[in-house]
């Protein structure tokens, strides 16, 4: 988990946790029943253990039970172990626990929400003599649909990213105020988080699509980071960036994630590829793998943004976009552990994420984020190539009049790219496409070989712009959509020699 070195040195806080401690403890006391707070505080920052120690300090002043609301069984268990350690008896609910008859014997509970759920709807006394509930990853809105069974008592919500998962239910709704903790930058400065250097690799999400949540699709994902032009700028940059470090790879979709073993595998490089579809016992049997081997590669599908934790990651790479701010956070927040001989990380963006949420240590007006969630849930930024990829190239007036036998229809090279791929075509037929228009349009409307030659030039720029989109759309070097424009260009001029020498 995120708080496992805190974790070993759980009797003795480190300042800033200290101070937050003190600082929550002191603010539940003046709560009245029903008021909820909310704790921010970075991934990496020890959360687990100050709402340890605040369950601890709770239930020695108010001789009343603390429970704690989790969504993952990874995260119920090692909470379980931070509260033991902290000297506070308590109890995981999972699925097995029908019932709790002997309660006396603990002071706190765990449980998963699903779980507690089910439980409370057979029995809505289930747990007894509650006075405080604390709701870790409190994002998540999950947790919402038990408030009800718990009157009269506070309710604090700890998370890294105070956004809530459901833009119909912010968070300000649930909590009365926020409590915001140290900053990255801070916790960096003062040695608890690694320095993360961004290095950012322009991808064209121009054929990505936006789903009923707000967020990017994982189909539009998988159609495009399997290309194999995606996969090879995936290789180059762990080549270039994260080579023989252990390295985490987050996907979009499970293909996407398969694609990217694959390739690496065929490479010679330590990886596994980890989804939602293992089993336990496979998905332990993978993370110890990856712990084991000093310099492995895991590929997944989002699945260890929470309840995980290896502190030796040294590379984080997003091979995928994201719309949300947390998941943002949470995929590179694995990366930032700090060891003695670890005081840096890299994190590798091929969604352009960093340029959609600044990079991830930049200071965020989290207060402002709780109070005004609507600006931080919409798409702040456009590609720099968008107006491109939507448009036609606008022809002067003087040159359009030279082509009046000839169709005014537009070519948009992005929506003929977009038509290929869904018709299981090869990109390469948008230029097949793109040149049969051109010499449609010269053909039509040139006598002979050298007015040819005149309309040939002045469609020049109109070339140069198709296959300047063409290469946005699939991603290529500057140098291959150079080699791209001459050999179009080339191609042309060698079938309107044939054509009019016929």
């Amino acid at each position: 988990m995120e708080e496992t070195l805190e974790a070993a040195e759980s009797k003795k806080l480190y300042p800033y946790q200290e101070q937050a401690v003190t600082r929550i403890f002191n603010r539940l006391g003046e709560l009245p029943p029903n008021a909820n707070l909310l704790f921010q505080l970075p991934t990496g920052g020890g959360k687990t253990i100050i709402f340890s120690e605040i369950a601890k300090r709770y239930i020695e002043k108010h001789k009343r039970k603390v429970l704690i609301l989790t969504h993952r069984i990874e995260l119920g268990k090692q909470t379980s172990d931070v509260l033991t350690e902290a000297g506070i008896s308590n109890k995981v609910i999972t699925s097995d626990v029908k019932q709790l008859p002997q309660q006396s014997h603990y002071s706190s509970f765990i449980a998963l929400v699903e779980t507690l759920n089910n439980r409370l709807q057979e029995n809505d006394q289930f747990l007894e003599d509650i006075g405080l509930v604390i709701v870790d990853e409190a994002h998540n809105n999950s947790f919402r649909k038990i408030f009800h069974y718990f009157n009269d008592v506070n309710i604090l919500g700890v998370t890294a990213t105070p956004l809530s998962s459901n833009k119909k239910l912010p968070l300000y709704q649930t909590y009365s105020e926020l409590i915001v903790g140290e900053s990255i930058s801070n916790l960096i400065e003062q040695g608890y988080l690694c320095e993360g250097q961004t290095f950012s690799y322009d991808v064209n999400l121009s054929s990505l699509r936006v789903g009923n949540n707000g967020e990017f699709t994982v189909g539009s994902h998988e159609l495009l980071y399997t290309q194999a032009i995606m996969q090879g700028k995936l290789l180059e940059a762990y080549e270039e960036i994260a080579k023989d470090k252990k390295t985490l790879i987050f996907n979009a979709g499970i293909l996407t994630s398969r694609a990217v073993y694959e390739s690496f595998k065929a490479k010679g490089y330590p990886i596994k590829h980890l989804d939602s579809t293992f089993s336990d016992k496979e998905r332990v049997d993978t993370l110890d793998w990856f712990r084991k081997t000093k310099n492995g590669i895991l590929t997944s599908v989002s699945i260890l943004t929470t309840g995980f934790d290896e502190p030796e990651v040294e590379n984080i790479i997003l091979n995928r976009a994201t719309k949300s701010l947390t998941l943002y956070h949470q995929m590179i927040g694995r990366g930032s552990r700090v060891l003695p001989n670890k005081k840096t990380f890299n994190i590798v963006d091929l969604g352009n994420n960093s340029r959609r949420f600044n990079l991830w240590q930049y200071p965020i007006d989290w207060k402002h984020v709780f109070v005004a969630p609507h600006m931080y849930l919409e798409q702040r930024y456009k590609d720099e190539w968008d107006y491109e990829l939507v448009n036609d190239y606008d022809l002067p007036p003087e040159i359009k009049e030279r082509f009046l036998n000839s169709s005014a229809e537009s070519f948009i090279v992005r929506d003929r790219y977009l038509m290929a791929l869904r018709k299981g075509k090869k990109p390469q037929v948008v230029i097949e496409e793109s040149m049969e228009d051109h010499f449609a349009r010269i053909t039509g409307n040139a006598a002979d070989y050298d007015e040819a030659m005149e309309l040939f030039n002045l469609l020049s720029e109109e070339m140069k712009y198709r296959i300047k989109q063409f290469g946005k759309c699939i991603n290529s070097t500057n140098n291959h959509t150079d080699w791209q424009s001459q050999n179009y260009a080339s191609k042309l001029r060698r079938r309107l020699m044939s054509y009019y020498a016929e």
